[in-house]
């Protein structure tokens, strides 16, 4: 299952972790993931079932 969103491509972001700041010298690499979520869109009379991040829901919501 690919993290992609459906509509807009956004994918996972990688970096480090912000835990290293201070005394702690660790640093730890992180994903931070899209929201993805299971939609429903009409398009050209036809149903499908897309992942979208919760940004495009609610720009789909309003059109």
């Amino acid at each position: 299952m690919a993290r992609v969103c459906d509509i807009c491509g956004k994918r996972p972001l990688t970096g480090w972790n912000p835990q290293s700041v201070g005394m702690n010298r660790k640093r730890a690499l992180r994903r931070w993931l899209p929201n993805l979520q299971p939609m429903t869109l009409v398009t050209e009379g036809k149903v499908t079932k897309v992942k979208a991040c919760s940004r495009c829901r609610r720009t789909a919501q309003k059109v």
